[in-house]
């Protein structure tokens, strides 16, 4: 969405006393262009509820997320969440809290975002090379996952159940879609995989697309 949009629609919920909900847990991983600014740095009328995540830039086990809400909106959530968990992690949010003080999430986040780019860049090539008129994969710039279009008609379901029947799981881009119809296609994750995996990844769609 472009920072134009963003403006209206963020003109649209002061003028409607509307919430907007922003959930950006890629936003840190970004690999070309400038980083894009997120309605909760643009609000002036106090309408975002920004949300966030560890788990996507550290690691799944920690359980800690946030809520960064408009001033008046603080002591509403304190007692909602005094109501839903009595007992937070407050040896895990300390640990944490030093983590990031020292320097070292940002650390973490920079080399990180290093590693992703040139794996989305492996599988990219890669698809490019041994896909071509089967998948259309489209070269991420940001995120840890990326689309892929099918090109040869086989239902996106066959070949995703293709596809695990011989170790190697995507999922339907349909599995996301309640209401509108989606042209068929494959999500491809990218971080958690070196470059030898992303190869033997790409090798085995190109052998169940060419059944």
């Amino acid at each position: 969405m472009s920072e134009e949009r963003r403006v209206e629609l963020l003109s649209w919920a002061a003028r409607a006393g509307a919430w907007i909900i922003e959930d950006e847990y890629d936003a840190e991983y970004r690999y070309s262009g400038k980083p894009l600014a997120s309605l909760h740095s643009l609000d002036r009328s106090g309408s975002v509820i920004y949300v966030g995540t560890f788990k996507k830039m550290l690691f799944n086990a920690l359980r800690i997320g946030f809520i960064v809400v408009p001033e008046r909106l603080v002591e509403a959530f304190r007692i909602a969440r005094s109501f839903i968990d009595r007992h937070a992690p407050t040896l895990d949010q300390a640990i944490l809290t030093e983590f990031i003080n020292e320097g070292h999430f940002g650390h973490h986040v920079r080399k990180m975002r290093q590693v992703y780019s040139d794996r989305s860049q492996v599988l990219a090539e890669e698809a490019n090379r041994r896909l071509s008129g089967l998948l259309d994969v489209v070269h991420a710039q940001s995120g840890m996952r990326t689309v892929a279009w099918i090109k040869t008609g086989v239902p996106e379901m066959v070949l995703a159940r293709r596809a695990q029947q011989v170790g190697l799981e995507v999922v339907p881009l349909s599995s996301y879609v309640s209401k509108y119809e989606q042209k068929p296609a494959l999500t491809l994750g990218f971080a958690g995989c070196n470059a030898s995996e992303i190869k033997r990844g790409v090798s085995v769609l190109e052998a169940v697309l060419s059944r």
